[in-house]
């Protein structure tokens, strides 16, 4: 038995690919077209219903896995906001040194994308009530960081992965499971253990609706742990009786007869975009997983848009697709003039399409993670709230 897990050295070794690539590459080193050189444009198809928007992500692991190669590659800065047939990332170089990697490629930036678009759209509706991300149990454990980052780009406030110190340099936020009062059989037990075991720096959020009446328990929670309560978690699960909203209100409404409007109310179990706009003016946070692991997928393409002709670039492509690599200038968020690589535009004057890698050597510095996030909040500040699904 074994995980079913690719290795890093055969993604980027290109083991990891289509067979139709594999046999494209050994038909044109045979047949004397190992020297043709192109250039390929990675750009989104139509977006999903009611999208506007989408957060381009996922830069970092494709500069990684073309850095070294003999290639030149062009992209959008990780983050940007994006619109439905929008360039992307321009590769340049031989086909033959491109050919493997477009499966590895396509498959990193669209799910990065997929997810990040998922977790803004979700961060937008919420507003300025915090959002958690812990969907990590519905994916297979090998990308768990991946998501957990990919999320965190699409800016969620805090991810759960107990591994993200070290990969991604974030501290893991969470509550505590249900199994927790489960095993020791007594909320008010294990709200106590809870405080008494795990380190100081990490709120006390008790969840309370484990055995009875949220109300009754959110009041036992507040007796229990006194002034250390920072909040409760209403994690009731759909076949549950009940609004989630009107238990939220009666919460809200007791906390205040007793004093301790600071206590704050979070919900998670099976959130959607709908039901987070519905909440997200009487609670305070949320935890959201499925919607977020599990996203509308963002479609991407990656085609031949140019070929070398004696030393000139020349317009090349197959039907149904704009030839010519392009570059993308911005004038305020998404507001963007699309013009062919090398040309100047008519009026918006920051550059996006921009080298990070020159014949193989990373030329600059993906920014920081924190600074990427940052970046998409900007943008999402600039946009409507997305209609939800």
């Amino acid at each position: 038995m074994k995980f079913y897990v690719a290795s890093e050295d055969e993604i980027l070794s290109g083991k990891i690919t289509d067979i139709y690539f594999v046999r494209t590459k050994k038909i044109i080193d045979s047949k004397g077209y190992s020297d043709a050189k192109v250039r390929m444009e990675i750009h989104t198809g139509n977006l999903p219903r009611n999208y506007e928007w989408a957060v381009y992500a996922g830069l970092e692991e494709a500069l990684h896995l073309l850095r070294g190669k003999n290639l030149t590659v062009y992209s959008l800065p990780e983050g940007t906001l994006i619109k439905g047939n929008f360039p992307l990332m321009i590769i340049e170089g031989r086909y033959s040194d491109i050919c493997l990697f477009e499966t590895p490629l396509l498959g990193i930036l669209r799910h990065y994308t997929s997810v990040a678009t998922s977790a803004a759209r979700i961060k937008k509706l919420a507003g300025s009530k915090s959002v958690l991300y812990f969907g990590l149990r519905g994916a297979h454990p090998a990308i768990s960081p991946m998501l957990d980052r990919a999320a965190y780009i699409g800016g969620v406030d805090g991810i759960s992965g107990a591994f993200n110190e070290e990969y991604l340099g974030v501290k893991p936020k969470g509550t505590m499971p249900h199994a927790l009062i489960l095993v020791i059989g007594d909320e008010a037990v294990a709200w106590r253990a809870f405080d008494e075991v795990v380190d100081k720096d990490v709120p006390r959020i008790a969840l309370v609706d484990t055995f009875g009446d949220e109300r009754f328990a959110t009041l036992k929670a507040v007796d229990t742990l006194k002034d250390k309560l920072a909040g409760v978690r209403l994690d009731t699960p759909r076949s549950r009786r009940g609004d989630m909203k009107e238990i939220v209100r009666e919460i809200r409404w007791t906390l205040s007869l007793i004093g301790r409007t600071d206590v704050q109310i979070l919900v998670s179990g099976g959130l959607n975009e709908s039901e987070i706009l519905r909440l997200r003016d009487i609670v305070d946070g949320f935890g959201v997983g499925t919607s977020i692991t599990y996203p509308k997928p963002i479609d991407m393409s990656m085609d031949i848009v140019e070929k070398e002709v004696n030393g000139e670039w020349i317009p090349y492509t197959k039907r149904g697709k704009y030839p010519g690599a392009k570059s993308v200038f911005r004038c305020g968020t998404l507001d963007y003039e699309v013009v062919r690589l090398g040309q100047h535009p008519q009026k918006c004057a920051e550059e996006l399409m921009v080298k990070w890698i020159e014949e193989g050597r990373l030329i600059r510095d993906p920014p920081l993670l924190n600074d990427v996030r940052n970046y998409v909040l900007k943008q999402l500040g600039d946009v409507e709230d997305p209609a939800p699904l």
